[in-house]
């Protein structure tokens, strides 16, 4: 057990029987009244920031999370199967728990955070910021169609992912994808 005077940024702790990290804090002391802090938590299973005051000096549980290198090794019914780098130990995670899964191919390597003691679970698996793929299939640009502020089509991907790249790009190209907003990044 700890209280709030041990908060810190990025510390983990479990709030309302989830598992939240600290992304900000204020210990505020007011001229009357008690002392309290005031927090910004981010909840680790969905991404949501949650707004929570505490009273000075209030008991809170701290959670061990832990990051480990995984590879992705392919889908099926069950989900998606992971073999970690260095015990070759493999976990399956159901398809809604990986964000941006079409962007994933085969071999991929991805970071999972996992609540590590009595009762360890993956929370989240996370890709590379960047990825590289192939262009499978990309319309050709009509010529003279930049009059738009944007001029950008669609192509997809190796994996299936469809995404909006510049008019210049044409299959066979390979790209990197930015898998936080799903947008364009260069032509390797």
């Amino acid at each position: 057990m700890a209280t709030t005077a041990d908060f810190k940024n990025g510390l983990y702790l479990k709030f309302n029987e989830k598992p939240c990290m600290i992304v900000w804090f204020q210990h505020v002391k007011p001229g009357k009244g008690p002392a309290f802090v005031k927090t910004k938590l981010r909840n680790l299973e969905n991404g949501r920031i949650l707004e929570n005051t505490f009273t000075a000096g209030a008991k809170i549980d701290v959670i061990e999370v832990e990051r480990r290198p995984y590879q992705f090794l392919y889908a099926d019914e069950d989900g998606f199967n992971f073999m970690h780098e260095e015990t070759y130990e493999q976990i399956t995670l159901p398809k809604d728990s990986v964000e941006n899964a079409d962007l994933m191919k085969e071999g991929q390597h991805v970071e999972m955070m996992f609540v590590t003691g009595e009762e360890e679970r993956c929370l989240t698996c996370e890709l590379p910021t960047y990825v590289t793929l192939e262009v499978t299939y990309a319309e050709p640009a009509v010529k003279g169609n930049t009059a738009s502020t944007s001029a950008l089509k669609e192509v997809t991907l190796e994996t299936g992912a469809k995404i909006m790249v510049p008019l210049f790009i044409n299959q066979g190209d390979v790209i990197t994808v930015n898998t936080t907003d799903r947008t364009y990044g260069q032509r390797v």
